[in-house]
């Protein structure tokens, strides 16, 4: 069987351009790799391709949950495994493409045998959350162990997993070992230097908001008061402060680029120690106008 072909890299690095492009010379169908782009209505805070772009190349895994619904690594892995048999199925050819470390290695490394998991344990967790952020529950496993705080990338919905684990078994998740992937991939991972990806995101966090992030952010707090996860992705958690009434204008579309650029610096770490993958130390790719 011929190995899936995964395109990876940081925010900005080109990868979605690249693979649209690719698209264009093979019979090619996407499977999205990024967590944010599984929700409805976050949009332009995600890059989401746009409505064109999926019509002209099949895209799978977005748009699948509304920010109020849970989504793990397990339910990506699945979706995702299903997505690239039926597209080969149709005799196309599945092609990964994101930016998420921690569903890229689980899709192409395998799951963790990891308990199920403890809704009332992650209570209290959520509940520390909610009252004293994210730092105390990073500390926690940071201590107990920096493999898996790295992983967890500051998602909050990961840390409260891994610490739910941790608190229950004594053991961190990455002390669990995974099942066998269902299929076998090639990893190609486009890396750009800090410097091309800082002023690309810089470009783009300003065109995210001339297209109207505030009031995409604003339409997600009115449709979806509670929701557990979504609104703390990068873009979104910090426009919900402004919303709040901490900050101007000027100063939220900083926060939102800065957090963005330091994301991106933890992508090239993660992607730099990915098993088994040809590393593209370029300027990323940029479709010819």
């Amino acid at each position: 069987m011929e190995s899936i072909l995964v395109l990876a890299g940081p925010t900005a690095s080109g990868k979605s351009e690249l693979a649209l492009a690719l698209a264009d010379l093979i019979p090619t169908e996407i499977i999205s790799a990024d967590a944010m782009l599984v929700y409805q209505g976050m949009d332009i805070g995600t890059a989401k391709p746009k409505a064109l772009e999926r019509q002209r190349v099949p895209h799978h895994l977005i748009d699948v949950v509304t920010p109020a619904e849970p989504f793990s690594v397990a339910d990506y892995v699945r979706l995702a495994e299903a997505a690239i048999a039926e597209v080969q199925a149709r005799g196309r050819l599945p092609l990964v493409v994101g930016g998420t470390g921690f569903y890229i290695r689980a899709l192409t490394e395998g799951l963790p045998t990891v308990p199920p998991a403890d809704g009332a344990v992650q209570a209290e967790l959520w509940r520390v959350f909610e009252a004293e952020g994210l730092e105390p529950l990073l500390d926690e496993l940071r201590r107990a162990s920096p493999l898996d705080e790295a992983r967890a990338q500051r998602n909050p919905r990961r840390i409260v997993r891994a610490l739910e684990i941790l608190r229950r078994t004594g053991r961190p998740p990455s002390s669990f070992p995974p099942r066998a992937p269902r299929f076998s991939y090639r990893k190609c991972v486009l890396l750009p230097s800090v410097a091309t990806l800082q002023a690309r995101i810089t470009a783009r966090t300003a065109q995210m908001f001339a297209a109207g992030l505030i009031t995409e952010v604003y339409e997600l707090l009115r449709r979806y008061p509670e929701q557990p996860t979504a609104l703390q992705a990068i873009g979104y958690k910090e426009v919900v402060e402004f919303l709040r009434g901490r900050g101007t204008l000027e100063q939220v579309q900083e926060r939102v680029t800065q957090a963005t650029v330091q994301y991106a610096k933890r992508q090239r770490t993660w992607f730099r120690r990915e098993p088994g993958v040809v590393l593209i130390e370029a300027d990323g790719y940029r479709r010819p106008s």
